[in-house]
């Protein structure tokens, strides 16, 4: 089936509550793939399979004041920006698959719960985006749905990596290794970095691309969070600099799993 890019003038679409209204309404539409509205412009976008006219009777029931400008077949630049994000999406998932087995590795071996919870982190992300590939080219409730399950795995890692700091709080006084701490927890940054970058060069609204980009804006400030536990463990000589960021790690885990949950609404 041919996909088209429908534009619509949508007089009342004055703030954000409007745009919600249109969002809630055109992402119960199987049909629809994508949409995109500009509040200052008042237009709506709407990347659909088929024919324009139920997208249409969908806006005209908000009462808004909508108004059909343009529909055009997009089938090619469709296919492209599928083609991108399916590209952007393999490299993010190869980048955190293999920073989740180093940092895991260098983890144990330096005791350093900062790293292994950052490592879980970077395996629930390759998830996310393996999820993701799968909902890429699919209708809007479907990236939902693969948003969700997103934010319920993360979740469940925080939860695990919550009863393991405090395990270890109150049976493990171990001294974790400061020096691997801070040069595998750079490394790791760099390459979050890249992966943000190659996210917003797809400059996609979706849900599930929306959600890897939340994911990734974690990891960085988790990564400037286990440097900064290293260096204390170091002046202070204690392991509780790392005990205290790998359950704060495991903060903003569930704080972005709370956030992708609320984003697949």
């Amino acid at each position: 089936m041919s996909l088209f890019k429908s534009s619509y003038h949508v007089e009342k679409l004055d703030c954000t509550s409007e745009e919600q209204m249109i969002r809630l309404k055109m992402e119960g539409l199987e049909a629809v793939l994508c949409i995109s509205v500009n509040i200052q412009e008042r237009m709506v976008s709407v990347v659909h399979r088929g024919d324009v006219e139920p997208i249409s009777k969908a806006l005209s029931e908000l009462g808004l004041g909508s108004r059909l400008e343009t529909s055009e077949e997009v089938e090619t630049d469709t296919t492209e920006n599928r083609d991108t994000q399916k590209r952007i999406l393999w490299w993010v998932l190869g980048i955190n698959a293999a920073f989740f087995v180093i940092e895991m590795g260098f983890g144990l071996f330096s005791n350093s719960m900062g790293l292994i919870a950052d490592s879980l982190d970077m395996l629930a992300d390759a998830i996310v985006y393996a999820l993701s590939l799968m909902a890429v080219g699919t209708a809007v409730a479907t990236k939902k749905k693969v948003a969700k399950i997103s934010g319920l795995l993360q979740m469940l890692l925080a939860l695990v990596g919550f009863s393991e700091v405090i395990r270890r709080f109150f049976y493990s006084e171990t001294m974790p290794d400061f020096k691997t701490m801070i040069i595998v927890a750079a490394v790791a940054l760099v390459a979050n970095v890249v992966c943000l970058w190659l996210i917003q060069k797809a400059r996609s609204e979706e849900a599930h691309m929306q959600a890897s980009a939340i994911f990734t804006s974690n990891d960085i400030i988790v990564n400037g969070g286990v440097i900064t536990a290293g260096l204390l463990v170091y002046w202070l000589g204690s392991p509780w600099p790392d005990l205290l960021v790998g359950g704060i790690v495991f903060g903003f885990v569930m704080r972005g799993a709370l956030r992708i949950l609320k984003l697949s609404q």
